[in-house]
Parts: C-alpha cells; sequence; structure tokens
C-alpha cells in the first residue's frame, strides 16, 4: 500500500496533515469496499488498563527478543497510528499510518491440546463464572496458571508469523511493534480475543462449564470504533455513511515460525 517515495533506501518525510489526509482518502476507500474500520485508541500513558491487557503487554515485554524494538510501537499505537485493527482466529490484520499506510499480519499459532490440557487440570474449579475469567478476578495461583511464560495462555515468539510492508528488514519493525501492543489495548475492551487468537474456548476452564455455554469469540462493537473515532484521533472530518459489513474473511493460514518476510506493498485501491 505506497503512498510515499523513497531516497536512499529510507521513506521520504511526511508532515502530519499530509498523513492525516492519507488516513481520510484510505478509510473513504474502505468504506466503499464495504469495510469498517476499528482504530485503536489508547487514552492517557497506559496502553492497557485491565487484568488482560495489562498481562499480554507484559508478556510481550518478558521477551528480550522482541524488546528492542517494542519502544517506538508504543510510541506509535499511542499517537493512534493504528488505523485498523482486525482480530480474527489465529491471526491479527492491520493497517498502520507512518511515512506510508502499511499493511500488517501477524499469525498466531494455535495453542497445542496438550498444553490446553495441562491449563486446564490446573485450573479446574478454580473459576466460578465466565464474568470472573473475563474480568480478571482470579486467584494467584490461576493467575500463575494463565500467565506462564512458557506455559500460560500468552503466545512466545516462536508462536508468532509477523510480516509488514515497509521496507525495514527487521523481524520485529516499528509497525509491528505497534498492532502488538494494539492487540493489549484491544484486550481491554474485549478479553475474549485472546481465547479466539489462539483456537481455544475459554468456557472449559470454568466450573460450571456445562451451564456456562461457549464464551463469546468475536469483538464487541465498541471494539469497531468507526471512522467518528479516527475523526478525534486524527483531527479530520470524515463522510458519514450507512454502517457496512465486516471485511471478508482473510485468506490462508500463517506459517510456523518467527522470521519476518518481506511484503509487497499493496496498493491502496485494494487493501486486505
Amino acid at each position: 500500500m505506497a503512498f510515499g517515495s523513497y531516497y536512499g533506501g529510507f521513506p521520504e518525510y511526511v508532515p502530519v496533515a499530509e498523513r492525516r489526509r492519507r488516513v481520510a482518502r484510505l478509510v473513504a476507500q474502505l468504506r466503499k469496499q464495504g469495510r469498517r474500520t476499528a482504530p485503536v485508541v489508547v487514552e492517557g500513558r497506559q496502553i492497557a488498563t485491565t487484568f488482560w491487557g495489562k498481562a499480554w503487554c507484559d508478556h510481550l515485554e518478558s521477551h528480550a527478543d522482541l524488546a528492542n524494538r517494542l519502544p517506538r510501537g508504543r510510541t506509535y499505537v499511542r499517537n493512534g497510528s493504528v488505523v485498523d485493527l482486525q482480530v480474527g482466529e489465529g491471526e491479527v490484520r492491520a493497517l498502520v499510518s507512518g511515512s506510508e499506510i502499511y499493511e500488517v499480519l501477524v499469525g498466531i499459532r494455535r495453542l497445542p491440546a496438550p498444553r490446553w490440557k495441562v491449563v486446564r487440570r490446573e485450573c479446574a474449579g478454580q473459576i466460578g463464572t465466565v464474568v470472573e475469567l473475563l474480568s480478571g478476578k482470579l486467584s494467584s495461583a490461576v493467575m500463575e496458571v494463565l500467565c506462564h511464560r512458557q506455559r500460560g495462555l500468552f503466545p512466545g515468539p516462536r508462536e508468532l508469523e509477523m510480516t509488514c510492508s515497509c521496507p525495514d528488514g527487521a523481524r520485529l519493525c516499528k509497525h509491528l511493534a505497534a498492532v502488538l501492543y494494539g492487540v493489549g489495548a484491544r484486550l481491554d475492551q474485549a478479553p475474549e480475543l485472546l481465547f479466539m487468537l489462539r483456537g481455544v474456548d475459554g468456557a472449559e476452564l470454568v466450573a460450571a462449564a456445562g451451564k456456562a455455554g461457549a464464551l463469546v469469540a468475536a469483538a464487541p462493537t465498541r471494539a469497531s470504533l468507526g471512522a467518528e473515532r479516527l475523526s478525534e484521533i486524527f483531527g479530520i472530518e470524515l463522510e458519514t455513511s450507512a454502517p457496512a459489513s465486516p471485511a471478508a474473511p482473510a485468506r490462508g493460514t500463517a506459517k510456523r515460525g518467527t522470521r519476518r518476510t518481506r511484503r509487497t506493498p499493496a496498493r491502496a485501491r485494494r487493501p486486505r
């Protein structure tokens, strides 16, 4: 999704006003194609404020091989550069505003069945309701199980397949880092998305799982913030139109491993 030019391999500096205009044009194009954007909005300095959002961010920062690129990602997500973030089963797709509008894909491997079985066994009888689970009102013993660095619910670096359309050859560019933090912010609003990403049913952790039913594995409407929130973030006015249907499911699945592959930037008229 190329909008700018390059000099000596580095992107040309783009003033903030021009970035805002590009975002407005992109959002208008997406709306015509029937896609509603869901920007990441961070209020204040803290990216995440709830148990699940904080736990996600803390887990990212616990891995030294990710930590060196995370600070610039924090800046990007705080200033509203994650224009759109869509969470699906096993993947996160996003658009990030930088010198250009970049497409980001984070594939997350399904939680291995033996690992999930151990988590369920160690949490058995200790979580009373789905509400307790999603609100993070858990005992320290359960928290330790769910958030364990190697054996818990959160993915490690080797369980991530990350790509970005930017020219940065690093495994984790600032745009990818912003999206990873953006997931933490989104878990504040919809913690059930973590279970969707890992391909498991969180209701199986609840003591009365037989009566609890399946955990809702879709973002609530408040996560689809739409053009109104974009207007607040970027200081732009966007056309109003009738609500559009969500984007079509992404094609294909992410491959295993952590190696970051290059992607040829897509044209602005065909964002994914």
